[in-house]
């Protein structure tokens, strides 16, 4: 006979991920352990096989949740009927947004990818590579010229902006929307203008 699926199970499905995300982020993938994560989540740990059969399965689901969603957040913004400037300035701005509260989940991607099977990790990978080619083609709308021809300098642009938004939670996660905002806005222009126009 099926098991029945409990009305709060999508409710504990998230709390058992994010307290999982808090757990890998600060003692690191091998040291934590799922007795811990049960333990932290306030339930036992055969309840917390009903959900996850091991580590891997729920840090891959912690991944595949978070990266999912950036790239259908950021992905997904309507970029018709508005410059090339006002487009870079759009998708940094609502990447920065969906990083709130989301550090944990930003920190383990470095270290967890690497550790899955590499059909989970294209999966991930593919997110990342949705999002790197949409920035990637709104730099070249900017400036055209610049990277005609030049893959390697387009690629380096692209994960250079990346880099500065990726770092944003390690001194400022606890920003608003204001603040960022007004870093977004620093980015795009520093892109477009160099520290000269700014």
């Amino acid at each position: 006979m099926a098991r029945t699926i409990a009305k709060d199970y999508d409710e504990k499905r998230v709390r058992i991920l994010k307290t999982a995300a808090s757990v890998f982020a600060r003692e690191g993938f091998a040291r934590a352990s799922m007795n811990q994560i049960a333990k932290e989540c306030g339930i036992s740990k055969a309840n917390i096989y009903h959900y996850y059969d091991g580590k891997d399965a729920l840090l891959f689901d912690i991944l595949e949740t978070y990266l999912s969603e950036l790239r259908d957040r950021v992905c997904n913004l309507h970029l018709g009927g508005i410059s090339a400037q006002e487009k870079l300035h759009r998708i940094v701005f609502e990447a920065l947004l969906a990083y709130e509260g989301m550090d944990n989940e930003h920190k383990i991607q470095t270290e967890g990818i690497p550790l899955l099977p590499p059909q989970q990790q294209d999966v991930l990978r593919g997110y990342q590579r949705d999002m790197v080619n949409l920035l990637s083609n709104v730099l070249k709308e900017n400036a055209p010229r610049v990277f005609e021809g030049d893959k390697a300098k387009l690629r380096a642009a692209t994960m250079s902006i990346f880099g500065m938004l990726n770092w944003f939670y390690m001194w400022n996660s606890k920003s608003d929307k204001l603040a960022r905002e007004s870093y977004s806005e620093l980015v795009a222009k520093m892109t477009l203008n160099g520290i000269k126009g700014l």
